[in-house]
């Protein structure tokens, strides 16, 4: 299962590092791009004959390569959707298949073995045959058969996609554990990138400190539900910056013109070509839904069906623990080695040491430069658990008690699932299997042995947890938040704050007779109360230090340009430009002071900054916020002198991961823009704090809507276009759709489809029946 707003990013970053370090591999990496093709060229390279099929199979195109599947047998239609997602996204499976199982060295050189020892300690394979084994039949049939459809593809495609010629990969055979390891590497716990920044900090003097705060404050989250009443409504408006982000948003009939639910979905993961979705359709006697997918995965994360609609958002639930293991007895820890192969260069053996409490961590190389006690991790992603057959059954239901039911075995990655039906109801679901730890924080990062064995003994999931159903508000909104204040074990510590779920909170309540228009407009909001809030108080200090009457007229000028902002991170905005530059400095100054050159940024990377900001400028004396507000100052006049708007420093690059090719990795840039938003925005554009022009890497990268009251009123667009095959027509379609609010729609009823459609491919049976 994908995580919504949540951790693709490993598997991207991971890539990324990956090709970054190829060693010129001589005419592989000079490979020509493809010539251009249009939608009859794409179409008539699908190979359509000698299928292993039961009956006959059609597949509905319309112009932007969005496939409809219509099969009489649901062995058939699975077979079918594995021969599209490899049609579309054969080269990006290719490479993620690979980087789940730890092989970038194999595609990249010598230089990423160090990525791939780390990604053997992980080991996403781990449950992976055990989960196959446990599988019910009709989930087992599902993945079989999608796999062997992606098998057929790549064994008769006549032209293998660019990505393997230039990384030397083969028509190397797809498994059911394949599937299974990849949808792992989609299931890490974000948990882990905060952990991992904050291991240097655990040797400070103060680090009890640190470490209480930081929970705290990233513990303050809104819920989505309220304690005491499930259908509670959302409590007040916290701010802070987060790092990773989704939004999901179900509205119900009472909030709306058409009378009937309505569900919104913007899943906020990479920002690279090919997108990390596929948009797809399928028919069969058990499945009827359209949603998107991502490629390698046989299940609809975000869709909907006759009945039904869902999506959702990564919870950030503590679904691990890092466990100290500096006590351990010898005989308890376990080694086995494993080969590496290496392209260009000889093979390498690596050392993976086990424990009962999960693979030693701290082992990885990437963490070479840690030197506190070894950890384990324990991590519900290596235990059996079902999240095909959730998410199969999920898009099978009918009605919420169906839909809560299906995530029953359903652990990683935590989701916070939003639901909407065609009879006006709507609902939210916590799908996630937790350990039973005592709902209070933990004393340290990392826990000792026997608190983890005992809290780790018994596992809470859907059926275990609070839910929200049909709450008095008319709308539930998630957007990685806290889901609830209701439940007895802990959910998390580390959410994201509360700039997104706040303002559809705000959108939502602010009319009955919501319309699709205004839903639209919300998925490209980017209006940030919580820097509306850090530049009023920034600019009371700026008084108060005698600056704003002092500035010389540079000064002043940037000083209007902060105060006659209104929040919205527009591209044309000058305000925006200045705020970020200003805080940007006056960040890295104020608590570089406080903690150091070297862990200034560890600490202020974490936490839900702007909130800690405003709470600790509000603290400090005049004597150290003087020096801070000056450098944040000059920092925008000299910006301003640079940039003339946020989206002339802010902006998006379309590019595909082998841009970072050396030497001929610019043929592989294929579009940049200035773009608005930030790191909190509906729309969200995730940036560092930074003062240079730079590129956003993750942030929305597709959005759905679907509206209940008619079964083909359901909108998607990709940041990107449907087709993986580079110079396709439909490879960057979507692009201006995107940028400018539109959609294309997708229908579900199969009417519909054909009168729609385009093209369509015929699959007969191989023995003609």
């Amino acid at each position: 299962m994908v995580m919504m707003g949540s951790t693709r990013r490993i598997a991207s970053s991971t890539l990324v590092m990956a090709l970054a370090l190829l060693l010129l591999g001589g005419c592989a990496l000079l490979t020509p791009l493809p010539e251009t093709s249009d939608l009859d060229d794409r179409l008539a390279a699908f190979p359509a004959s000698d299928m292993p099929l039961e009956e006959h199979v059609t597949i509905h195109w319309d112009e932007h390569q969005v496939p409809f599947i219509e099969a009489e047998t649901d062995g058939d239609a699975a077979f079918a959707l594995g021969l599209v997602h490899a049609h579309l996204r054969l080269g990006q499976m290719a490479i993620y298949k690979r980087i789940a199982r730890g092989r970038i060295a194999e595609m990249g050189g010598p230089l990423a073995t160090d990525i791939d020892h780390g990604l053997r300690i992980l080991d996403f394979g781990r449950a992976a045959a055990d989960i196959a084994e446990a599988m019910s039949p009709e989930t087992r049939l599902w993945v079989d058969r999608f796999v062997a459809g992606i098998n057929h593809y790549q064994d008769r495609v006549d032209t293998l996609p660019l990505e393997y010629r230039i990384l030397g990969l083969g028509r190397e055979p797809w498994t059911i554990e394949d599937v299974i390891t990849f949808g792992r590497l989609s299931g890490v716990d974000v948990n882990w990138l905060v952990w991992f920044n904050l291991l240097d900090l655990r040797d400070r003097h103060d680090w009890p400190q640190i470490w209480a705060r930081l929970l705290e404050d990233g513990s303050n989250s809104q819920p989505s539900f309220a304690a005491g009443d499930r259908r509670g409504e959302l409590a007040a408006y916290l701010s802070g910056l987060g790092r990773t982000g989704s939004n999901s948003l179900a509205l119900a009939p009472e909030r709306t013109a058409s009378g009937a639910a309505i569900l919104v979905n913007d899943p906020h993961l990479g920002v690279n070509l090919p997108n990390t979705w596929l948009i797809v359709g399928l028919k069969s006697p058990t499945y009827h839904a359209v949603g998107l997918m991502v490629p390698g995965l046989p299940l609809f994360a975000i869709g909907r069906n006759p009945w039904i609609a869902w999506g959702g958002t990564n919870m950030r639930a503590l679904s691990s623990d890092l466990v100290d293991v500096s006590d351990l007895a010898p005989e308890r820890i376990r080694e086995r080695r494993e080969r590496i192969g290496v392209r260009w260069w000889l093979d390498r053996e690596v050392v993976v040491r086990e424990t009962p409490f999960g693979p030693v961590l701290s082992d990885a190389p990437l963490l070479d430069d840690y030197d506190g006690a070894p950890f384990a991790l324990t991590w519900t992603g290596h235990q059996v658990s079902d999240e095909m057959g959730a998410m199969l059954a999920a898009s099978r239901a009918r009605d919420f008690d169906g839909f809560r039911k299906a995530f029953a075995g359903f652990a990683v990655p935590g989701q916070n699932m939003l639901y909407a039906d065609a009879k006006g109801n709507i609902g939210q679901v916590m799908a996630i299997r937790l350990p039973t730890r005592a709902n209070r924080p933990p004393g340290d990062l990392l826990r000792q042995p026997a608190a983890v064995a005992e809290d780790w003994q018994a596992l809470k999931g859907a059926a275990d947890l609070p839910f929200s159903f049909n709450p008095p508000q008319g709308f539930l909104a998630s957007a990685n938040n806290r889901p609830t204040d209701d439940a007895d074990i802990a959910i998390g510590y580390f959410f994201s704050p509360d700039d997104r779920v706040q303002r559809m909170a705000r959108l939502a309540s602010g009319s009955d007779a919501i319309t699709l228009d205004e839903v639209k407009a919300w998925q490209r909001d980017v209006y940030m109360e919580s820097s509306v809030a850090l530049r009023d108080h920034i600019l009371a200090k700026l008084a108060q230090a005698g600056l704003t009457a002092t500035a010389g007229e540079d000064g002043r000028a940037a000083i209007a340009h902060l105060r006659a902002w209104d929040g919205h991170y527009h591209a044309d905005s000058v305000g925006a430009l200045a705020f970020e530059l200003f805080r940007a400095a006056f960040t890295e100054d104020f608590y570089q002071a406080r903690f150091g050159a070297e862990d200034w940024a560890a600490f202020a990377g974490v936490g839900r900054i702007k909130a800690m900001l405003l709470a600790d400028i509000a603290a400090a004396d005049a004597a150290e916020l003087d020096a801070p507000l000056r450098r944040g100052l000059a920092a925008a006049v000299e910006g301003l002198a640079t940039f003339e708007t946020w989206g002339d420093m802010h902006r998006l690059e379309l590019r595909h991961p082998l841009a970072f090719l050396p030497v001929v990795g610019g043929r592989f840039r294929f579009a940049e823009y200035p773009v608005g938003g930030g790191n909190e925005s509906l729309m969200k554009t995730a940036h560092g704090a930074t003062r240079e022009r730079h590129t956003v890497r993750y942030g929305s990268n597709a959005r759905h809507i679907s509206d209940l009251s008619d079964p083909d009123a359901n909108y998607f667009v990709l940041l990107g276009g449907q087709d993986g095959w580079v110079n396709s027509s439909t490879f960057l379609d979507q692009v201006e759709l995107w940028r400018h609010g539109q959609y294309i729609r997708v229908p579900l009823t199969p009417d519909r489809v054909r009168a729609e459609a385009v093209q369509k491919t015929e699959l007969p049976p191989a023995d003609g029946g």
